[in-house]
């Protein structure tokens, strides 16, 4: 036992300063790598790989249970509609404004070099236009055939290869729908083919129309048919908005909703706000408003933004927040400031960008309701309309933070709406481009092992550096130290060696 002790004593007087300061800059060094590795992965993936490593694999092998799985689609009342509707909220949509490829995005390529879409909303694309352009009796039709294998192309060059070769066989409005989209340079080109495809597409749908009680795959034709035709007429319609010519644009807009007033799932109706908004019409906003923020109905960022929009521009113009503090809110303002609460609930990243708090870049082809995607395709159309509300910005710059202190923390539940969902991040990340800084809510908190390599790799810095000016005085500190760390070890070992046989304590300190 003395032996040990005598042992550890010279093993601790035969260290010198040089060992401590490499100890310390050593432990200094890699927990400052730690440190960077775990910051760049909370920034890239919004987790800690510690912590994920510990949850993915160390939990299961010590027999935990994985507890954050149902918290996407479970709310605090544990009721199933409420489930379903959380798991409809992380549902991606189709953007109803959604840019031209060849004649807008293609063009911020060429300029800036970078690429506006994702591989994953591009993919989302694909499979809509397959969804609403093709059928099973394609194969019957040669054009139609080449079209089908077209749309799963993922070759830009390839796809509109394969459109000409269909025009060539035949007239095939799919095909002028592909060229509009992705080969024409400018919105007059697209318009120019779309008129093209809406001749094809009116003789094919007046066919398919007569034919489609002979069977399900006449139905099936007819029903592709009637999707061609009014993405075609919606398509031209933002051609005309693009153009200038808005009153046509909303003309035909409201010719197609009357037409197909059961197609919602194309969302004209946010078309048609936007050119109202346009036109500064505001009571045929307020009618379609009256019409679509429906309580059964889904809401958008664009409904609840636009209901705000024009309650705040009853009041804005008059509006200080002085005068306010002093009289207090009319019933007119209080209204206002509702219905920019309720907005922010619905979306609370929209603010930062119509204040010009955040950059904003070119809206994706689907969003996410709720995420950043829907309020960076709101806020790219919808910017111009607010800035000519005067006072509207002022408004909202001075109260839309107050709608944080009514919402419950932690989000169990909403105040207006269902809680916010907390798959946006994650499909968020995947609709929008890597140069794009994704807007988070709730705002997260810096993981603990963050925080705890952080603080380690301050520690062992700040010893280096001590032992390195002072050698002799914390060397004393580290031999007194690690004599203190190995007390209760010497205590137990005195107890053992007390009880048990000398002959045998002997024979277990030779092994």
């Amino acid at each position: 036992m003395f032996g040990t002790e005598s042992s550890l004593s010279m093993f601790l007087n035969t260290l010198t300063p040089k060992f401590y300061v490499a100890l310390t800059g050593t432990s200094s060094l890699i927990s400052g790598l730690i440190l960077i590795f775990e910051w760049w992965y909370f920034r890239k993936y919004g987790t800690s790989f510690i912590e994920q490593v510990s949850v993915s694999h160390l939990r299961p092998l010590l027999g935990g249970v994985d507890t954050s799985a149902p918290s996407n689609t479970s709310t605090s009342s544990g009721d199933p509609g409420d489930s379903r509707q959380s798991v409809s909220e992380c549902k991606v949509w189709r953007n109803p404004l959604n840019l031209f490829r060849g004649a807008e995005y293609n063009r911020y390529t060429w300029v800036t070099g970078r690429e506006p879409l994702t591989y994953y909303d591009m993919n989302l694309s694909a499979q809509d236009h397959q969804t609403f352009f093709t059928c099973d009796s394609d194969h019957l039709r040669p054009a139609d055939a080449i079209m089908q294998k077209a749309w799963r192309e993922r070759n830009p060059q390839a796809r509109i290869t394969a459109a000409h070769e269909a025009l060539d066989l035949e007239d095939c409005a799919t095909a002028f729908i592909l060229l509009a989209e992705e080969e024409a340079t400018t919105i007059v080109e697209a318009e120019k083919l779309f008129k093209q495809a809406l001749k094809i597409g009116e003789i094919g749908y007046r066919r398919s129309q007569t034919l489609q009680h002979h069977g399900s795959q006449y139905e099936a034709q007819h029903r592709r048919d009637t999707n061609v035709l009014v993405y075609i007429k919606r398509r031209l319609a933002m051609c005309s908005r693009k153009l200038g010519r808005t009153r046509e644009a909303v003309k035909m807009m409201r010719d197609l909703m009357k037409e197909f007033p059961l197609l919602s799932m194309f969302n004209i109706h946010e078309n048609l706000l936007e050119s109202l908004l346009e036109l500064q019409n505001y009571a045929d906003v307020q009618a379609v408003l009256a019409k679509y923020d429906d309580i059964s109905l889904p809401k958008s960022a664009t409904i609840c933004y636009t209901a705000a929009l024009l309650k705040a521009r009853a009041v804005s113009d008059k509006f200080s927040p002085e005068a306010a503090s002093r009289r207090g809110l009319s019933t007119a303002e209080m209204n206002a400031v509702e219905a920019i609460h309720r907005a922010v609930e619905f979306n609370p990243h929209v603010p930062k960008y119509l204040l010009e708090m955040k950059s904003l870049i070119l809206p994706p082809e689907h969003i996410l309701k709720r995420g950043d995607s829907e309020a960076i395709a709101y806020t790219f159309f919808h910017l111009q309309h607010w800035k000519r509300v005067e006072g509207a910005l002022n408004l909202l710059h001075c109260t839309w933070e107050g709608t944080f202190r009514m919402i419950p923390y932690p989000l169990e539940k909403g105040h207006l709406f269902y809680p916010y969902p907390v798959c946006t991040e994650t499909a968020d990340r995947e609709l929008l481009p890597m140069f794009h800084e994704v807007s988070v809510y709730p705002k997260k908190e810096l993981p603990f092992f963050i925080l705890f390599t952080a603080g380690l790799c301050s520690f062992t810095a700040m010893l280096a550096l001590l032992t390195h000016q002072f050698p002799e005085l914390m060397g004393v500190f580290a031999k007194a130290f690690l004599s203190t760390l190995f007390a209760p070890l010497n205590f137990i070992m005195e107890k053992v060696e007390s009880i048990l046989p000398s002959s045998l304590w002997h024979q277990l300190t030779r092994i």
